[in-house]
């Protein structure tokens, strides 16, 4: 079974402590050797997720984030993402919401979904759906699985009630939500497990009722009917 082995967890360790150019090429064999580990987990994550979904990311290879951080409009100008992250993208349009994986030393390492950074039109949508029906939604965040497992929605929100929206609305807690992402942490041990790609797969199916109910929002109109 491919999984991360402290060969990853020390070269991220000893990055966040040399994030620099010289001493990236000087370890490069180590950079090499970490990102093979991360590759072959992403190429695993995608035939175990294909079991209950359909996975359009072509490989582990395509799933895995460049190392190499954009500073060109950051204050921080270390070089290097200290953490490996990898992404799964549903098939379709009939299948919203991406699958992430944060791969991080010292208990950083989580799992998550959803709706990153919705566009207009979509986060206009998912708002006007719960405000004409939440309850498919609820059911998904009230269920005591999902609370057990991911604990609650998260993601940025207003302050306040967006702009065509009743302060007062029921359902305003969520109307307020910018973003609707779930996530699960995991330390370390559990990462470096043989069993941990299975624990992965095994936390992106409980994503599902929460991807497939927003799906649903995003695919119909407020009567119901198909936008496909």
């Amino acid at each position: 079974m491919s999984t991360i082995t402290s060969t990853t967890f020390s070269f991220l360790a000893d990055l966040k402590e040399n994030n620099n150019r010289p001493w990236f090429e000087e370890n490069r064999s180590r950079f090499d050797a970490s990102k093979t580990e991360a590759i072959t987990l992403a190429e695993e994550l995608i035939n175990l997720v294909n079991k209950f979904d359909v996975i359009d990311t072509p490989n582990g290879k395509k799933a895995l984030y460049r190392i190499y951080r954009d500073i060109r409009f950051s204050k921080d100008k270390t070089p290097y993402k200290t953490h490996w992250g990898m992404f799964l993208k549903r098939s379709g349009v009939s299948r919203r919401g991406g699958l992430y994986l944060h791969i991080e030393p010292e208990n950083k390492s989580f799992l998550g979904g959803g709706f990153w950074s919705p566009n207009k039109d979509d986060l206009l949508l998912l708002r006007k759906q719960i405000e004409a029906d939440s309850s498919p939604l609820r059911a998904v965040i009230d269920d005591e699985e999902f609370k057990t497992y991911f604990d609650r929605l998260q993601g940025d929100q207003l302050k306040t009630a967006p702009k065509g929206f009743d302060r007062e609305h029921p359902e305003i807690d969520l109307l307020r939500f910018k973003q609707f992402l779930v996530s699960h942490p995991f330390k370390d041990k559990e990462v470096l497990s043989d069993h941990f790609p299975q624990a992965i797969a095994g936390g992106f199916s409980k994503m599902m009722p929460f991807l497939n109910t927003m799906t649903e929002y995003l695919t119909t109109d407020l009567n119901g009917e198909s936008l496909l």
